[in-house]
Order: structure tokens, then sequence, then C-alpha cells
């Protein structure tokens, strides 16, 4: 018999957030080391510019009033790099990000703002500074924790820039040797940070390459540990491609969807694409799309996973992995509001990249990690602000946006329409990609009055209703009295 798949149902109520903690907001009430770069400062591979979770506290109802209910952060656990993937230990939240009682004030100040927050996991490696492999480098080959890692050969060559190092690492990088989860000591290790975080109170995990942990019993047990816990957890996994190996309901809830992300950026940044930010990263090739290949793409996605699975999904256009999507598509605003309406009203969960809703830009790592200009609102683009809280409360207040089915009502020349519909509440959007006025009839829209969620408008609609729609711009329209 196959098994029932469930998903947590908050998740699927709500819009994500995610932050890079070092580059989001700095508290005075964490104290931090000199040797800092100047907030907003070009971002360096190696340098910090000292944000910290206090920080996050201290904006929480920024994020509130955007219309977040939800926050993934990058990694906050003790490492010796600002993007804190280098963890030396899994117990202890980064002293320059306020330590463990930060962690502690975020929680319950978010929780009580009705936020709730994941982690990212990183289990598949560590750190040269993490204590059992400082333990393997100090020893070598009569270290008690030698089996912790993949070490086949000595000396070891953790700082080298030439030569074997003698240990698998992860994609050749020293800094991060990598976990051996065949042995029974890792496995508990890694579980057991699992459990206790989930206790004290997070409400899920981000797992960081967990592809790379070859091995569906592994994350089968740790799905099991987790929601013995706490049943409505979430457990999301980074995976680029086709993930249906992973999304059985036995393993993880979703995961981030760059599959969503691919054909949105080639088909709203069709006419702007710059390969050139984007082709180092996870992206690779993306090819520009017309509105029925991209209309024929994003449906069959609705047919890969599960609905309950879908309906999770993290949909976004960018993170710290990639260049911001207005970079990619080449500084074309035009290209982002189309792609950020279609993220908020197609199906699965919304994820914003901090500072996207601002108007940031940056290119490749790790100039997509640009630290958020709090102290100089004269650099947000305001309008872009409120085109994203527009959107997010639309989406807060449709069923049809957050749980409806998703149809294709027209897909041809630069026009695309499609509906939403959950019972008898739907939401219709329609869309121009060109760069000229266009004029649709729609036939299957219902008789009744709608408010186009942008501009406020409260309009009439009648069978064979005729849209005029401007060059580059888009429609969202839900009925005045859903029902």
């Amino acid at each position: 018999m196959p098994l029932a798949i469930h998903t947590p149902e908050w998740v699927k109520d709500a819009v994500f957030y995610q932050i890079f903690p070092d580059r989001f907001a700095q508290s005075s009430k964490v104290a931090k080391p000199n040797n800092l770069q100047a907030w907003g400062a070009d971002p360096h591979l190696e340098k910090y510019q000292g944000g910290d979770l206090l920080g996050v506290v201290e904006h929480l109802d920024y994020l509130v009033e955007l219309g977040i209910n939800a926050i993934y952060f990058c990694p906050v656990f003790q490492a010796a790099a600002n993007h804190r993937y280098h963890t030396h230990d899994y117990y202890q939240v980064d002293p320059m990000l306020g330590g463990n009682q930060a962690l502690r004030t975020l929680l319950d100040e978010a929780h009580s703002r009705g936020i709730k927050v994941i982690l990212d996991g990183v289990f598949n490696h560590a750190s040269r500074g993490f204590f059992q492999f400082n333990d393997v480098l100090e020893n070598g080959p009569h270290s008690a924790y030698l089996d912790w890692f993949h070490v086949y050969n000595y000396p070891l060559r953790p700082y080298s820039t030439d030569g074997d190092p003698g240990y698998a690492s992860w994609w050749g990088n020293r800094a991060l040797p990598k976990f051996n989860t065949d042995t029974p000591a890792v496995r508990e290790f890694l579980w057991d940070v699992a459990e206790y975080w989930i206790r004290f109170g997070i409400d899920g995990w981000r797992l960081d390459v967990p592809n790379e942990i070859n091995d569906d019993s592994f994350w089968q047990e740790f799905r099991k540990r987790v929601k013995n816990i706490n049943p409505n957890a979430y457990i999301v996994g980074e995976i680029w491609d086709d993930a249906r190996r992973w999304l059985h309901g036995d393993q993880f809830d979703a995961v981030m969807n760059y599959m969503f992300s691919r054909p949105v950026i080639g088909y709203f940044g069709s006419r702007s694409l710059r390969p050139d930010t984007y082709q180092s990263s996870g992206y690779g090739h993306i090819p520009a799309l017309e509105t029925g290949e991209f209309a024929h793409r994003i449906s069959g996605l609705l047919g890969l996973y599960p609905n309950q699975i879908t309906l999770a999904q993290l949909n976004l256009l960018g993170s710290h992995d990639t260049p911001r999507f207005r970079n990619v598509v080449g500084g074309d605003e035009s290209a982002f509001q189309l792609a950020h309406l279609f993220q908020m009203t197609y199906v699965g969960v919304p994820c914003i990249y901090y500072g996207d809703e601002i108007g940031m830009h940056g290119g490749p790592d790790p100039d997509c990690r640009r630290a958020f200009p709090w102290h100089d609102p004269s650099q947000w683009d305001h309008n872009a602000l409120e085109y994203s809280k527009k959107l997010i409360a639309a989406r807060k207040d449709s069923l049809a946006l957050r749980r409806g089915i998703f149809a294709v009502l027209k897909a041809e020349g630069d026009i695309l329409v499609y509906r939403r519909s959950y019972g008898s509440d739907h939401a219709f959007v329609v869309m121009n990609t060109g760069h000229d006025t266009v004029a649709v009839a729609l036939p299957e829209i219902p008789t009744g009055h709608y408010r186009e969620v942008i501009s406020g408008d409260t309009i009439g609609m009648l069978p064979d209703h005729t849209f005029y729609l401007p060059p580059r711009s888009g429609r969202l329209y839900l009925p005045t009295q859903p029902r």
C-alpha cells in the first residue's frame, strides 16, 4: 500500500523570507570583534560584516508589515566563515550572532508574532575546526574519530593548495571534510543535532546538499526523529533537479524548487537574460522561453510530485547560491514584477530572498550576499516594496491562491492567463509579457465583481470580458466576495 503523504498544513499558508545572517541586520546588543567590514561594503568571500540574530529581532515588525510568516535562515551555528557552512559546533549558535540565547529570544519573539523559523542543517560535511576532525588532524591514524570521515592517505594536507589532501571533502574543498555517514556514531550524532534544535523550538530544517548523503535510510530515520518531536516540523531539501527519490512522504516534505526558478527566469526574462551572471551558479544553462513553452513546463511541474508535496514546495526567484533575479535579467524591473506576481500566485510556497522586496541587486556569490541597507532607505525601491506587500496580502486573503488548482486558460503570443480555484473560490491572473498594449477576451471568467490587487480597482465582469493590458504588465483579479 502506498505511503500516505502528509506535509505540514501551516507551510501551505506560509510566505517565507530567506535571511543570510551576516548581512541582514546588526544589533548593538551583540558584542562584535574589531576586524569587520563596514556595513554595506562590497561583500568579500572571507570577511564579516557582523549581522546577528538580535538584529533580526529588532526588524521582525518590518517582516510582519511585509506579510512574512516564516523565515528560513542560512546556517547560524559556530563556524569560521561568514556563511557558516563550515560548522565547528552544531550545538552552539555562533557568538558573533549572539549565541544560543539570541536564538532563544528570536524564536520567542518570532513565534509571538505568528512567524515560524527553520534553520539550515549542514549534515553532509563539517569543517577543519570541528572537534572530531581536529582530533584526526592532531593524531592521524591513532585518532579515536578516524571512522567519522573518509580518510585514505597520510599525511593529511588540510591547508595545502596542491596535492592530495588525504581525505574526502565537499567538491574538493579541503575546508569541508565529508562525514562518513556509514559510521553509526556519526548517524546518531547528526540525528541528535536535528532532535536537539527541534526540541529547542525551531519549526523545521532546510537540508544542505542532502543528495550527497546518498542513503535513503539515513533521511528516513532523520524524518522519524524530527516528526516524533514535532509532527508539524517542515523538512525541505536543497535539490536542484528532479527530487522524486526523496519526495514519497518518508524523507522530505519538499525541496527548494529550482525547477520552478529556471523556467520563470527563462520566460519573464527572455528578452534580457544575462548568462554571464548565472552560468557559474547551480542554474547552469537557462533557455529563453516562449509563452507556450513556459506554460507547458510550469504545468508539467504539477504532475511531478503528489499534490501534498507540490503544495509545500519552496518556490524561489533566487537565493544565497545564485545571482539576484534582477541581475540575471539585466536589471529589467518589469521582468522581476511579472515573475514575482507569478511566484505569489503559483502552486507552492513563495520564498523571498532578503532585500528582493526593496529592489536589491547582486551578482554571483559573494555579491548576492550584500548587506540590507537599513540606514539608507533612499536606496530602497519603495514601489517594489508596496508591490510585494499587495501580492503577499492577496495570497494570504485567498484560499484559491494558497490551496487551489492551477489551470492555464490562454498561452499564446505574449499573453498568459491562468486560474487558481479552490471550491467556489477562485483567482485570475492576466499577463502581457510583450512590448505592446494588447486586448484579450476570456469566456471562462464567471460573472461577478472583482478587485484588481495592484490598482485596487473593482470591476464587474461578464463572459467574454475584454482585458486591455499595457506592455510588460500583469493583473491579479480576486472576487470581491469570495464564496
